[in-house]
């Protein structure tokens, strides 16, 4: 069996593993072992062929095609689908490459946009949002290596030992802190921000209690988190995203967004949180088949 490791100390802890826990982290680990012993090209392309043969046998292949068919309807039949089968190569591809993070980087494999730098504040203070597209596993790392400490949240696999070896995957490219979703996670990423810090957050997931703004025409609930932190802060909001590019390699650029900074703060956060998802929207319709189109952001 392989050996257990240790579960940061972030938030709420983690349930304490059963034998299904125990038996899924062995297979995953295999699994892990395997990706790891491939070369990073042979693994992405290996893992990318397979997303793209098997998932579309699965339910979700027909939820991202009525998503896609509902942005995008001046597609066509053949487009969409050709759309869905290279977005299941993408996340195949994401999944394999999660395990060659530090070959990616120490490669030079992660390239910046000509006007990244020059967008990032000199005090290193902003909040950063970025779209589930490319390889979006790189997003702090871009900004990690032109010397920010940014700090980040994740969600909690239900698996307590995977959660925690995905975790140590991560958290090298959050230097301020990887932080469990929880209810004091917006407190200490707004802690970190006061102390010189930035945030960076995925903002294109369904948020059942944040705001409908548009979203490819239709209303989404949106976390109006990066629009509020901005604004309360009076710090930039930024919209990020790494393009794939081919030979596995990956282009970071950034786009400053508006943040109205009038004497209604709810109606400054609510137009910042529009203004973030249109922004995320142009990059999503630039890049259909590098994005999720499988799960729920509409409801």
């Amino acid at each position: 069996m392989p050996r257990t490791p240790v579960p940061p100390s972030l938030s709420t802890p983690p349930p304490a593993p059963r034998f299904k826990h125990r038996l899924e982290y062995a297979c995953f680990r295999a699994m892990a072992a395997l990706v790891r012993a491939l070369p990073l090209e042979a693994a992405s392309n290996a893992m990318g062929w397979g997303w793209r043969m098997f998932a579309p046998w699965s339910s979700r292949h027909r939820r991202a095609l009525a998503n896609l068919q509902a942005a995008m309807p001046e597609k066509t039949e053949a487009e969409r689908e050709a759309i869905v089968r290279a977005m299941w190569d993408n996340l195949g591809r994401v999944f394999a490459e999660e395990f060659h993070l530090k070959t990616i980087l120490d490669e030079g494999r992660l390239e910046l946009d000509s006007k990244f730098e020059a967008l990032l504040p000199a005090d290193g203070r902003f909040v950063a949002g970025a779209p589930h597209l490319g390889n979006w596993e790189l997003a702090s790392a871009g900004l990690v290596a032109v010397g920010q400490n940014t700090a980040g949240v994740f969600q909690r696999i239900k698996n307590p030992l995977i959660d925690a070896y995905v975790f140590g995957l991560r958290a090298p490219y959050y230097p301020g802190g990887l932080i469990a979703k929880h209810e004091s996670a917006v407190r200490r990423l707004l802690q970190h921000a006061r102390r010189g810090g930035a945030i960076t957050t995925m903002v294109d997931l369904r948020d059942n209690f944040g705001l409908p703004v548009p979203f490819f025409g239709r209303p989404a609930p949106s976390s109006p988190f990066p629009a509020m932190a901005a604004r309360r802060l009076g710090i930039p909001l930024l919209a990020g995203q790494i393009v794939r590019l081919p030979g596995v390699r990956f282009r970071a650029s950034l786009v400053v967004i508006d943040v109205p900074r009038t004497d209604n703060v709810d109606a400054d956060v609510a137009v910042a949180t529009a203004n973030l998802q249109h922004a995320i929207e142009n990059m999503v319709r630039a890049h259909p088949e590098q994005w999720m189109w499988a799960h729920r952001r509409w409801g």
